[in-house]
């Protein structure tokens, strides 16, 4: 792990008021700290989760992936998560950086490959660690000093995110990264039923229509997609729904029972419960507790 590009995220951190997370001057560039463990539930964006201090844990379903400061969590398909700061303090804060993956991009870098990299064998895998060090390092380092000349910024930003996806696709999970792009027909059926129930997970889920869409029984189906996401359409749905719940009550732009109506769900009770299950507190308590910072921002 480069000791310049802890440096480099600390130097950052420390010039900026505010709380994190910072979403920075470079499109889909997020740096994070924290002085202390915490826990959020939030929305993954296809990315890359650099560590450079501390150490974190995110669960995916019922799969949970650990990493800590040289290794990476790299999200290839848009999900919800559980998150949690395990190694924070004052003295030595948690510090990182998301660097957003372009699948447009990552596609282009396949084909202009000299050696074409072979998809991994059986079902897509949307979530991994992997070590960064070297060039992808180096990478990382140079997003984030970037920061210094905003000038340079829109020149030079999708250079480095094109060398990321480079050696993101060359590296040792380069066949997991080239399946989950746009090398696999099969991969990329199932990737658009995806979008497609994140797109309108407000309303009601029909298994049989995402199937026919990924071109594949309900069976093999909800198979690709548990393997994919680490869990079932319903799962991601519901989870879907109550992280869009949970901002509008937040930012007041609803109450319970509206904001139940408006994600989708049919009982106000039902809603509560479930919402109750996910975030430890029931909606309107838990809202007022993240509003006064009593409660995890995620």
């Amino acid at each position: 792990m480069s000791r310049s590009l802890l440096d480099a995220i600390k130097r950052y951190t420390d010039s900026r008021g505010g709380d994190s997370p910072w979403f920075t001057a470079i499109d889909d560039v997020v740096i994070m700290r924290a002085d202390l463990p915490h826990h959020s539930q939030v929305l993954f964006r296809p990315s890359l989760c650099v560590v450079a201090q501390g150490a974190k844990w995110s669960t995916f379903g019922g799969r949970r992936y650990e990493y800590g400061p040289g290794q990476a969590l790299v999200v290839s398909v848009e999900m919800p998560a559980f998150s949690r700061v395990v190694q924070a303090s004052p003295d030595e804060p948690f510090l990182g950086i998301a660097i957003g993956l372009d699948s447009k991009m990552l596609g282009e870098v396949v084909e202009a490959l000299p050696t074409p990299v072979r998809p991994s064998p059986g079902v897509a895998r949307g979530v991994f660690v992997t070590h960064y060090d070297g060039p992808l390092s180096d990478c990382v380092l140079r997003m984030v000093r970037l920061l210094d000349t905003p000038d340079a910024i829109p020149h030079v930003a999708p250079l480095i995110k094109r060398e990321i996806a480079y050696w993101l696709l060359t590296g040792p999970h380069g066949a997991d990264v080239a399946k989950v792009t746009l090398s696999d027909p099969g991969t990329r059926r199932v990737l658009g039923a995806v979008q497609t129930l994140r797109a309108h997970f407000a309303e009601p889920m029909r298994i049989d229509e995402l199937a026919s869409m990924a071109q594949l029984s309900p069976s093999a189906f909800h198979r690709h997609f548990k393997a994919l996401t680490s869990m079932t359409p319903l799962q991601y749905q519901k989870q879907l729904r109550l992280l869009e719940a949970r901002h509008l009550l937040v930012a007041g732009q609803a109450n319970a029972e509206t904001a139940a109506y408006r994600v989708g769900y049919e009982s106000p009770s039902q809603f509560s419960r479930e919402y109750t299950r996910m975030f430890g507190a029931p909606p309107r308590k838990d809202a007022v507790a993240i509003r006064s910072g009593d409660g995890p921002s995620g």
